[in-house]
């Protein structure tokens, strides 16, 4: 099953790079870098409303999902009182769709099945450029928006200190995708005297905790990873702060983008807009979150800023190329995974 997934995902990816237009944009005079589906007249990097009132959505269901950086049903069961809110504002039934992948996330919202959704920092260029999205907002509190940085773990033990020491040494990044896990450690580290793969040889985990418990159990000598994944393993008791020395820390980032789909009713995105504004995280979401206790408004344009051009000096196109080479590792790295699984299996029994 699990390898028809990363086959289906990949496949609706490589139809949808290659499809022909049929619902084609309205008559446009500026696209920016957008998929030739959408138009951005008002030049804000995100796609714009269609002129034709025929081809804006009002689901009698909307479908809301969350990033698969880590374990999908922990974020089903945290968002759960949200939905509820949702439902609320908008007077429709909200649904939780558990997705796998990050290009499987972005094929569905811009395929249609997916309405409202928190896509992780780094695939967020994506969902805009080739789905439609447009982010509203971030978590965050009275102070402003949540951020995070990247950080580069070893364990205390380690006999690296600073980062020129990682040469040489066997470091875990997450996936090509991922900001803090891949992107701005190969634009950032530079600065710092050390280049991926050149000075050291880069692993894909998969994902930012296994990055973690990779670097504790001594898989990898070292990691960058997004301070809020670590800092909530740690709260959860998934590992101890002490076994852990942190020798780079980035500026912040913006942590993951909630928005909807651009074809959406406008009147659908006000009430949408306003259960995001007005909703106050339960006491459960603020310890699954960092302290968060809000969403905070944002805009693409200016607070994704620092990740498009950590996205441009790596080389990142938020393309159908970028996004079907995403999917095709990604089915590789579940593939993979599956097979260490089932090796596992059959040699416990």
């Amino acid at each position: 099953m699990f390898n028809k997934l990363a086959t289906s995902v990949l496949t609706a990816t490589v139809l949808m790079a290659g499809s022909s237009v049929s619902w084609a944009a309205d008559s446009c005079s500026y696209r920016g870098v957008l998929d030739d589906k959408f138009c951005d007249e008002n030049k804000d990097l995100v796609a714009d409303l269609p002129k034709d009132e025929t081809k804006w959505r009002d689901p009698n269901t909307l479908v809301f999902t969350y990033t698969p950086v880590e374990d999908p049903a922990v974020y089903k069961d945290a968002f759960a009182d949200f939905q509820r809110h949702l439902e609320e504002k908008t007077g429709k039934r909200v649904v939780y769709y558990t997705v796998h992948s990050n290009a499987a996330q972005v094929e569905a919202l811009r395929s249609g099945r997916l309405h409202i959704s928190g896509f992780s920092t780094g695939p967020t260029g994506y969902a805009v450029n080739l789905a439609g999205y447009v982010p509203l907002a971030v978590k965050g509190s009275a102070e402003g928006f949540q951020g995070y940085n990247l950080i580069t773990i070893v364990r205390s033990d380690s006999d690296i200190k600073q980062m020129d020491q990682l040469k040489g040494r066997k470091v875990a990044h997450t996936s090509v995708s991922s900001n803090s896990g891949n992107l701005a450690p190969r634009a950032l580290f530079p600065q710092s005297g050390i280049e991926p793969d050149k000075d050291y040889k880069v692993v894909y985990s998969g994902k930012h905790d296994q990055s973690v418990m990779g670097v504790l159990s001594g898989d990898y000598d070292a990691a960058p990873v997004a301070s809020d994944v670590f800092n909530r393993m740690v709260t959860a008791g998934r590992v101890n702060r002490d076994d852990f020395r942190i020798i780079y820390t980035s500026p912040k980032f913006p942590t993951s983008a909630f928005g909807y789909a651009h074809n959406l009713n406008p009147d659908l995105v006000k009430k949408i807009r306003e259960a995001f504004s007005s909703y106050r995280f339960t006491d459960e979401m603020q310890k699954t979150f960092g302290g968060a206790d809000r969403f905070v408004e944002i805009t693409y344009k200016d607070d994704w800023q620092v990740i498009r051009d950590i996205a441009h000096a790596t080389g990142t196109a938020y393309t159908k190329t970028g996004l079907q080479k995403l999917a095709e590792k990604e089915a590789a790295k579940a593939a993979k995974k599956r097979a260490a699984e089932l090796a596992s299996q059959a040699k416990s029994e």
